[in-house]
């Protein structure tokens, strides 16, 4: 038996959270369940992997496992923007070639569709809205990092609006940034409430057990999966765990457990809401990577993310707080100097799956073992998207979506410890140090 030795263990405070909706946790699993599919962790991965394998298969019975808590682990802790528009931090433009260009951006667009059909079919209150994005910049170096990506949006000929700084306040209600380029397609949600509301309106023909953890696994013709109140024997297993998939015995030294902070302010005043203007919900990114991400919400509260650590065994870790809270009083500040007397209510830890060379796994992982993990930042659209495009191709259905997926190289290695906390580490703080302003 192959021992899992790392499990999630998130922190408490979760703004999503305990701002989204209660609902009834189903029960652990107990005693010994034979099933043809079982998919470990019910994140945007999962959940979107099992609606379609049960809709792939309606006679199959398909058990979906979770560690924790729907909404609570990392799906739940993001900042909720579902982006349309591809990337590329390794390009001059943030582009790239063109035709991967296109396919990564005909993904996003399967993850977001899919879920607006989701949340539309089956009245998901997660305050999803196409509200569009700001990407702002405050430093040379921000600005230039706006500049390429113009030219990159150009090329690929997709619309966008460029405001400049004095033009800002009426948009997002701060003067702080210098300007800002607006893309209208990306989708805001409340992240918490969306994956709570897809666990809770998954098809009959799957059973989800929340608060299963497993510790041990045993792969055959048949995969055993041991938890502390019984075992779960498998025809077939999915891992949609994403940081946790190496833990099964597959991609070590692959993903990097990379967390970033947030925190939530109390819903804002009358006066406080004047004080600020702009328009009522919108969401802001960095130009630079290492900088500030901004929301204000249907409630109205503002949400602050950043800071970076490095936590290799994927939980969180008390003693980064400290300076992620100081780091996110500071921005606040920065940015909405008129909301001196606004604190926070939440704050919390979220984590991505980071590869080196920034590639996710897709397909088969052994015989029966199969895998969708790795999003490298972009998990509501398309870990939503891989996991449905996995059950698709399980069904036998292929694409050019899928063609391009398993095309990929996968995660690549990095070092073993201690070089790779040491260059980790080295890497994000000084990130974090060229950031400037941006931070």
């Amino acid at each position: 038996m192959l021992k899992v030795n790392f499990l999630p263990n998130d922190d408490a405070e979760c703004g999503w959270y305990h701002t989204s909706r209660k609902r009834q946790v189903t029960a652990s699993a107990s005693g010994v369940c034979k099933t043809r599919w079982t998919i470990i962790g019910a994140g945007f991965t999962g959940l979107a992997a099992a609606r379609q394998l049960a809709r792939n298969f309606p006679n199959d019975k398909i058990v979906l496992v979770e560690a924790q808590e729907v909404g609570f682990g990392a799906s739940g802790r993001n900042a909720g923007f579902a982006i349309d528009l591809p990337h590329d931090i390794g390009a001059e433009d943030y582009i790239g070639d063109l035709a991967t260009a296109n396919l990564a951006m005909k993904l996003n667009h399967l993850g977001q569709t899919t879920l607006k059909t989701e949340v539309e079919n089956n009245n998901i209150d997660c305050h999803l809205r196409q509200s569009g994005k700001y990407q702002a910049a405050i430093e040379n170096r921000g600005m230039a990092v706006l500049e390429a990506y113009q030219r990159g949006l150009d090329k690929l000929g997709q619309p966008y609006t460029v405001i400049d700084g004095e033009d800002l306040p009426d948009h997002i209600g701060t003067s702080f940034y210098r300007k800002a380029l607006f893309t209208p397609g990306t989708i805001l949600v409340q992240p918490s409430a969306l994956v709570k509301g897809l666990a809770d309106t998954l098809p009959e023909n799957v059973t989800l057990y929340e608060h299963t953890v497993i510790s041990g696994v045993d792969y055959g013709e048949k995969t055993t999966l041991f938890h502390e109140n019984g075992s779960i024997v498998t025809d077939k297993l999915i891992l949609a765990n994403n940081v946790f998939g190496p833990q099964f015995g597959f991609l070590q030294r692959t993903l990097l457990p990379i967390f970033l902070y947030g925190s939530l302010t109390r819903p804002l005043t009358e006066d406080e809401k004047s004080k600020l203007g702009g328009k009522e919900f919108w969401g802001v990114i960095p130009a630079d990577t290492f900088g500030t991400t901004l929301r204000r919400t249907h409630d109205d509260r503002i949400f602050v993310r950043n800071t970076f650590s490095f936590n290799p065994n994927g939980q969180s870790n008390p003693k980064h707080f400290k300076r992620a809270l100081k780091h996110h009083r500071l921005s606040f500040s920065r940015r909405f100097p008129m909301l001196d007397g606004v604190g926070f209510d939440y704050s919390w830890s979220g984590c991505l799956a980071m590869a080196q060379n920034h590639e996710g796994f897709f397909g088969q992982l052994a015989p029966n073992v199969y895998g969708a993990f790795g999003c490298n930042g972009l998990g509501v659209t398309r870990g939503t998207a891989t996991g449905k495009l996995l059950a698709d191709w399980l069904a036998g259905e292929t694409n050019d979506l899928t063609a391009y997926l398993l095309a990929s190289p996968g995660p690549s290695k990095v070092p073993s410890e201690p070089f790779l906390s040491l260059g980790v580490n080295a890497t994000l703080r000084w990130g974090e140090f060229k950031a400037g302003k941006e931070a």
